[in-house]
């Protein structure tokens, strides 16, 4: 039972996987032979075109807001019956880094951040932790070195990365053995038309500064990088490893 069962494609499901670090995702496990279900905030109705005509009938999309509880609830049963009713991977990928330098944020600006950053996954849990349970599943938490140590990011995304490594940590314990729950904390990855290739394109000797001198590798993360390490750590070949934080930057941060 158990040798056909490693045979059976996964059923995974990424929260904001239509571009970056989340579409390279789905393109790894789809490359594997999965399913994969992609919840985003908005439509992406050319890139469903595009995947479905690669990965025929293995790939599904949904419109959803993952920091909306209820229509993540409704969106259960809509992956429940494209996946042979049964959830093997969720990947909680929803972020957003902008925000103001202050120390003290505004109220307003602290909360849109706090439910982008950390709701959407505590939803994400709350809502399949049932279904992982069933699977022996795994949950991966994309959180950022921003949660790790100082970088000059916004307090509030800061503190809402960090949050979501103490909360791996607990829930690693919490949904033992039945579920392995792991962080990774990405660096700086080049995603074209993202943040840095942006300042790149404006700034371009300014950044080869920056990372000639804060990044040991000399060099941005690629998407695919952050990918493979999910790849890895949702496998058998991880099946030892729970509760863990596996930071991908290459060398950036500088704690032991």
């Amino acid at each position: 039972m158990q040798k056909n069962k490693k045979t059976e494609p996964l059923s995974v499901l990424i929260l904001g996987g239509t571009k970056g670090i989340g579409l390279s995702i789905a393109k790894a496990f789809l490359n594997e032979g999965n399913i994969v279900n992609i919840i985003s905030r908005n439509e992406a109705p050319l890139l469903f075109r595009h995947l479905n005509k690669l990965y025929l009938n293995r790939v599904f999309m949904y419109k959803c807001d993952v920091t909306d509880i209820d229509k993540l609830t409704i969106v259960r049963r809509k992956i429940l019956n494209n996946s042979s009713d049964k959830i093997d991977v969720v990947i909680c990928n929803v972020g957003n880094g902008s925000g103001s330098s202050l120390a003290i944020q505004e109220t307003k600006e602290w909360n849109t951040s706090w439910n982008i950053n950390f709701t959407s996954t505590y939803n994400a849990t709350k809502v399949f932790s049932e279904d992982l349970v069933k699977t022996y599943g795994n949950i991966i938490f994309i959180s950022s070195i921003a949660g790790c140590e100082f970088i000059g990011a916004p307090v509030s995304y800061s503190v809402a990365k960090s949050s979501i490594i103490a909360y791996a940590k607990s829930l690693s314990h919490k949904l033992s053995p039945n579920v392995r729950v792991n962080v990774i904390a990405p660096g700086n990855i080049m995603i074209k038309d993202g943040v840095w290739d942006l300042k790149q394109k404006k700034n371009p000797e300014i950044i080869k500064k920056m990372l000639n001198d804060k990044v040991p590798l000399k060099r941005f993360g690629r998407p695919e990088e952050v990918a493979d390490l999910v790849l890895f750590i949702s496998s058998s070949k991880a099946s030892f490893i729970t509760g863990g934080c596996f930071i991908i930057d290459g060398g950036q941060t500088v704690k032991f």
